[in-house]
């Protein structure tokens, strides 16, 4: 069994480097196993919309399916779709790692932007990786 070393964080990009990192973004997909206990389904998945504005219900259904199509994600729970605060970590990584800010306090040290925020626990066949203990993210542009 290969062991799993925990990502160093080297640090977050500041404000202003925030903006000039996400242009173009238009989305960034979080695959990380799940860390309940017995999950009924194994992965977490955090997407990150690179807008702040409100979304309607109806459009919000309809981005959550289109999302759960294009990565074949076929069972879904837990979901959670609004507005929240992101961090963008300096890791060994090529691209800065996304990080969901739900403490208030830390949110007062790091560096934020207000992102819509798709949070839920699922299952795909696409992400082989999650499933044996790794982490990942990936940025689509526009």
């Amino acid at each position: 069994m290969r062991e799993i070393k925990p990502l160093q964080i080297n640090g977050y990009l500041g404000r202003e480097e925030i903006a000039s990192h996400l242009q173009n973004v238009e989305y960034i997909v979080m695959a990380a196993p799940s860390m309940l206990d017995a999950p009924r389904l194994p992965i977490h998945f955090t997407i990150f919309l690179n807008t702040s504005d409100p979304i309607p219900e109806p459009i919000k259904a309809a981005v959550f399916e289109k999302f759960c199509a294009e990565h074949a994600i076929t069972a879904t729970s837990d979901l959670l779709f609004e507005p929240g605060r992101v961090a963008f970590a300096r890791t060994s990584q090529e691209t800065p790692m996304p990080r969901h800010l739900l403490d208030p306090a830390e949110a007062n040290m790091i560096p934020w932007v207000a992102l819509q925020v798709i949070d839920f626990l699922g299952d795909s066949s696409e992400f082989k990786e999650v499933k044996e203990g790794f982490s990942g993210w990936s940025y689509s542009y526009c």
